[in-house]
């Protein structure tokens, strides 16, 4: 009888974990990220302390950019940023790495939503905003596709979640990958999705900025051998010659006055150079940033009548940071650097002109 209540408990235990894993989302990446509680507590303390004086307005900021690396190498550039963001929800688009094609396929011009009710975080399990259900209903079918499993093994998001939760243990959010996409099913998709957030907001009296925030997810150049990206060489002449190109493309296109000029030329620097007939630098989050631009922009136009502003926060990269001192850490490194194998990111503010 013993036995039989043994193995009764076992089931139930079974079926409810199974349960959970469909319905709540749990973290790819348990290493590079922080998912206890305390430690994050810990580490925003700690950034507070070490990060400089970098102060940046939070009036009219409804939008960025941010970086999905490592915690121990890109705390001081996630936090300038994320210490303004107290919206109730937020958008977040992502990018659809490597990973997601080597088990399902070239996926393109389309976005992918999910469908698990809650993201595990930190402090609690975080709840989807009620948007991307509406984004389900209101899309043209063949502009998405709806996969659980894309999202699982996808970790550009869930980066967002531990600093986002932070500031606001309440937040909600409405998780969108972004495919690769042509400049013309960019422009097209774009607009239809704004037009969807553009109808929430107003249904919903939102305030930008205050009860929504868009957030866009990226790491700048990937830069050595590994990524098979090594145009100005392997040495630490060719690590400022690349990073140096990073920070042109940021202030050229993605700083003061954002304009459809601007974008077009960015995707064309960072996609494919058609107009300068150069070697890209290997951005990853080159298809959520230039269509994520366009929604954005495409929304405060219509609610507002407004147009965007960049700001750059900080840039940097491995190389630059190295490994924070942040002790006693359950994280990690996913990977080592050198001039051989780094990584460039930035954070930036998309302001309400």
């Amino acid at each position: 009888m013993k036995k039989f209540f043994v193995m009764l408990l076992l089931i139930l235990n079974s079926q409810i974990t199974v349960q959970y894993s469909q319905t709540v989302r749990i973290p790819r990446d348990s290493i590079g990220f922080c998912w206890n509680a305390d430690e994050m507590t810990r580490f925003i303390k700690f950034l507070d302390k070490n990060s400089g004086k970098l102060k940046f307005p939070a009036l009219n900021l409804i939008a960025a950019i941010s970086v999905h690396d490592d915690f121990l190498y890109a705390g001081k550039i996630y936090y300038p940023l994320f210490r303004l963001i107290k919206a109730k929800e937020v958008v977040v688009f992502g990018v659809t790495h490597g990973t997601v094609k080597k088990e399902m396929g070239v996926l393109k011009n389309k976005i992918i939503l999910d469908e698990y009710d809650e993201w595990q975080g930190p402090y609690s399990n975080v709840k989807i905003s009620p948007l991307r259900e509406i984004i389900k209903t209101k899309l043209e079918k063949e502009n998405f596709i709806i996969s659980n499993k894309a999202h699982s093994i996808e970790h550009s998001i869930e980066a967002m979640i531990p600093f986002l939760q932070y500031y606001n243990r309440d937040v909600k959010i409405t998780p969108i990958m972004v495919t690769q996409l042509s400049s013309e099913k960019n422009e097209k998709l774009s607009k239809s999705l704004a037009g969807i957030i553009s109808e929430y907001v107003k249904e919903n009296k939102l305030e930008l900025g205050k009860d929504i925030f868009f957030l866009i997810s990226n790491d700048a150049n990937h830069y050595g051998v590994d990524f098979n990206n090594s145009l100005y060489g392997l040495d630490m002449n060719a690590h400022d010659a690349a990073t140096q190109n990073d920070k042109r493309i940021i202030k050229e296109n993605l700083t003061g006055k954002l304009t459809a000029e601007k974008t077009k030329r960015l995707y064309s620097e960072i996609i494919s150079d058609t107009l300068n007939k150069k070697a890209t630098p290997l951005w990853c989050g080159r298809y959520p940033i230039t269509f994520g631009l366009n929604v954005i922009s495409d929304v405060i136009q219509s609610l507002r009548g407004k147009s965007l502003e960049g700001k750059l926060f900080r840039y940097s990269d491995t190389m630059t940071e190295k490994v924070l001192p942040f002790k006693n850490s359950s994280m990690g490194l996913t990977a080592v650097f050198s001039p051989k194998h780094w990584c460039g990111w930035f954070t930036l503010g998309l302001y309400m002109d």
